[in-house]
């Protein structure tokens, strides 16, 4: 069984799409899907430099639409499973049938402009709590009013809320643990974010979504979500909500996951899933990240897809 992951905001790297602009008709729809989300896709994605990319307004249509891009080569009618982190969930969606293309870039649109405007509204941030033992961890989070805000697995706890409870963490942090602070505008998946999700929650009313045509995990728990409307409500509440990467992981090797294929900025999920998925039942992984891995990621789908995957009818804007 394959699965395809979509990567999420802290992944992208200044010129990563730079190489898939030579591929015919990419340009084209980087320029459209651009309109859609109100930021210049072709300049983030090629020239534009680390700082310019750390806006969290432009970096989340870019992802999602990086995701979009890559994948439209890959034979995606033979892939079992996708799942992607925070606002990978959207390319992971559209992946699945449950949103259209340009749905998804819309989303990914408004959920960056919205999330950047709340975190505005309060100075937060986000730190990693790398190591120890994790319930040590949860508690020293919540002692300090602050949020678990990623699990990520493998021995990574993202911690979100006031600077100063970040501050107090890092000077005292728990047993055998490294405290790094995050380069990022504000505290993601907290109920910071409320603003962002009314928002978000105001568009995503006129979706008109399909059920999924493959396995489609959520963030929220792990779980196989089978019905598309509540997958957009999913989606919509996972701005305010904790990532559980740690369970979609789990996911994985409950499923029987044997090929992995992580969708360009590639790298970040490819290691999480690497230190969390060991052993003899460890997963093969193929990273995406310029049309010259495309061949790597084909052969990978031909020894470990299904062959024939039933398609559904796409969603869209209604």
């Amino acid at each position: 069984m394959l699965a395809v992951l979509s990567p999420g905001q802290g992944s992208q790297k200044p010129g990563f799409l730079t190489p898939w602009l030579d591929l015919t008709g990419t340009e084209a729809r980087l320029r459209s899907w651009s309109a859609l989300a109100e930021v210049d896709l072709v300049h983030l994605g090629t020239t534009a430099d680390a700082d310019e990319i750390k806006d969290t307004a432009r970096t989340q249509p870019l992802l999602v639409a990086a995701a979009l891009l890559a994948a439209e080569h890959l034979p995606l009618h033979d892939v079992t499973l996708t799942v992607g982190h925070s606002v990978g969930e959207l390319g992971a969606a559209a992946l699945a049938g449950v949103l259209t293309a340009e749905a998804a870039i819309t989303l990914a649109g408004v959920r960056g402009r919205e999330m950047a405007a709340a975190c505005a509204l309060e100075p937060t941030g986000m730190a990693a709590v790398l190591g120890g033992d994790p319930d040590e961890v949860l508690a020293a989070i919540a002692a300090h009013g602050l949020h678990a805000a990623n699990r990520n697995g493998a021995g990574q706890i993202v911690a979100a809320g006031s600077l100063d409870g970040l501050d107090k963490l890092a000077a005292e942090p728990p047993t055998r643990t490294r405290v790094i602070r995050l380069q990022v505008a504000g505290a993601f998946h907290t109920p910071y974010m409320a603003p962002a999700e009314s928002a978000l929650a105001a568009v995503a009313a006129g979706i008109t979504a399909a059920n999924p045509a493959r396995i489609l995990l959520s963030n929220l728990d792990g779980t196989a979500v089978d019905d598309g409307q509540e997958m957009v409500q999913r989606l919509v509440r996972q701005v305010t909500a904790p990532v559980r990467w740690d369970l979609c992981m789990r996911a994985l090797a409950d499923l029987g996951v044997t090929g992995v294929i992580e969708l360009p900025p590639a790298g970040t999920l490819a290691g999480l899933v690497k230190r969390e998925l060991k052993g003899d039942g460890a997963p093969e992984i193929v990273t995406l990240n310029t049309p010259d891995d495309l061949p790597a990621a084909r052969d990978l789908i031909a020894r470990h897809g299904t062959p024939g995957q039933p398609l559904a009818p796409t969603g869209g804007l209604s």
